[in-house]
């Protein structure tokens, strides 16, 4: 958070406590609501773990303190009005309190990269009967060619066969692709930013 957007919280708004929205720096998914005070930010902010202001206890909590499930910053913007933050952060382990990831049940995820981490934990910590792992242990040159067999065998289900047929092909090359980016030490963030830059270059 850039210094000028630190001074320009707006903390006397709501007795000295900006509500923070937590969101999982890599699905997108919503995690949690807290409260921060201006040392509770600034503890988050020195430390690189979330922290809050209890409300209840009237006293700052590092999320995770006691149960290890703490949540590493990645980044923390305001909204336009200067009196809400948006907290981009990465979980060790359940987030709520009921041990499921969100404390909002339903809160949408962007599946391709929960995936996408789940590949990069194959990667390393491959499981003995893993899909995955085996293709990680074959080398790049096999997955590409997996790659490759996934791209003609979706090419083909799109004119040849129904649309059942064509999304089953289409996520094998998703999933083969996310492996495939992993394998050269890669991973789905890097493609999209090449797409985000192809974007901006042509508005």
């Amino acid at each position: 958070m850039h210094p000028d957007e630190l001074e320009a919280l707006a903390f006397a708004k709501q007795d000295g406590l900006l509500p923070a929205i937590v969101q999982h720096a890599g699905s997108g998914q919503v995690l949690m609501l807290g409260y921060m005070n201006r040392e509770a930010l600034n503890k988050t902010l020195a430390t690189g773990k979330v922290t809050f202001y209890s409300r209840s206890r009237q006293c700052l909590w590092t999320k995770g303190e006691s149960s290890g499930h703490v949540l590493d910053l990645v980044s923390i913007e305001s909204d336009c009005d200067h009196d809400t933050l948006l907290v981009q952060a990465l979980p060790h382990g359940p987030t709520c309190h009921l041990g499921r990831s969100s404390c909002f049940p339903t809160a949408p995820e962007n599946f391709l990269a929960t995936l996408d981490a789940l590949v990069k934990d194959r990667a390393v910590n491959a499981l003995p009967d893993s899909y995955t792992g085996k293709l990680f242990a074959s080398g790049v040159r096999r997955i590409a060619q997996k790659v490759g067999e996934e791209g003609v065998e979706t090419a083909l289900a799109a004119v040849a066969q129904d649309d059942e047929a064509l999304l089953g092909e289409a996520a094998d090359l998703l999933y083969h692709l996310l492996v495939l980016l992993r394998a050269r030490g890669l991973g789905l963030a890097d493609a999209l930013a090449v797409l985000a830059q192809r974007h901006d270059r042509k508005r």
